[in-house]
C-alpha cells in the first residue's frame, strides 16, 4: 500500500501531542519532519529538542527531510533519536555514496532528494543502487502550501523506469502540492510515498484519517 507522510510542518505546533495522536492506530503512515538551516533554503524550522520530543512521543516511522548545507553534522547528532529516514540532497554534497555508507550505520533508511531544477540523471546508477529512498521534490524546497510542478510525473517515471532496469528497490517519494488531485497519477506514475501537508492539516482532526484514506484512492 502507498505510504503517506503527512508533513508536520503545517500542523498545530501549540498542540504537536493530540496531533500526533490523531493518527494513531494508521498503517503504512510516516511523520514527515522537514528540517531547514535558513542556508541551503531561505526559511528556519525545528531544530534537534523538537527532532527528538517528536520521536519519543509517536510510534510512528519519523521521517527527516534536512534541507541543510551540512548533512553530515546533522547525521551525527541525531544518530540517537530514533528516526527511520534520513534524507539529505544531492545538491549539499561532493559525496553522496560516501555519505549514504555513513548513514546506514545509524538509519533504516537512507534517502536523497533532488530539488525541482536538478535532473534524475544527475543520480547516478551507484547512488540508485545504494539508496532506499528517493525524494523527487515537486515545488520549491523551503516553503509549505506551494502549487505542485508538474514536470515532476516525468521525473516519477525515468526513475521508476531506472529502478526496474537496474533491479532495485528503492522507493519513490513526492514531497510538495500533493492532493487527492494528483495523488491516483503520482501512484500510477511509480510513487510509493507522498508527502502532505496542508491538505491533511487544513482539515479538523477528526478528518485528517479521512485525508489521509483519500490520497490512496
Amino acid at each position: 500500500m502507498t505510504i503517506i507522510s503527512p508533513s508536520l510542518l503545517a500542523c498545530d505546533f501549540l498542540n504537536i501531542e493530540p496531533e500526533l495522536n490523531a493518527f494513531n492506530g494508521q498503517n503504512d503512515l510516516w511523520f514527515h519532519l522537514d528540517i531547514m538551516d535558513g542556508h541551503f533554503v531561505p526559511n528556519l524550522t525545528f531544530g534537534h529538542p523538537v527532532v527528538e520530543l517528536i520521536t519519543k512521543k509517536t510510534t510512528h516511522k519519523c521521517d527527516a527531510h534536512f534541507m541543510v548545507t551540512n548533512p553530515e553534522f546533522h547525521a551525527e547528532t541525531m544518530k540517537s533519536f530514533g528516526l527511520y529516514n534520513f534524507t539529505f540532497h544531492l545538491e549539499a554534497t561532493l559525496d553522496s555514496l560516501g555519505l549514504i555508507k555513513e548513514l546506514k550505520k545509524n538509519y533504516p533508511s537512507v534517502g536523497i532528494s533532488i530539488k525541482p531544477c536538478t535532473p534524475t540523471h544527475k543520480l547516478s546508477d551507484d547512488i540508485l543502487k545504494a539508496i532506499d529512498l528517493v525524494l523527487v521534490m515537486s515545488v520549491e524546497p523551503g516553503f509549505g502550501g506551494q502549487s505542485f510542478m508538474p514536470s515532476s510525473f516525468d521525473k516519477i517515471k525515468e526513475l521508476k523506469s531506472r529502478r526496474d532496469s537496474l533491479k532495485t528497490h528503492f522507493e519513490i517519494q513526492v514531497d510538495g502540492g500533493v492532493s487527492n488531485k494528483n495523488s491516483k497519477e503520482l501512484i500510477e506514475a511509480g510513487a510509493d510515498n507522498l508527502v502532505a501537508g496542508s491538505y491533511i492539516f487544513k482539515n479538523s482532526r477528526e478528518d485528517y484519517k479521512k485525508a489521509v484514506d483519500s490520497l490512496r484512492t
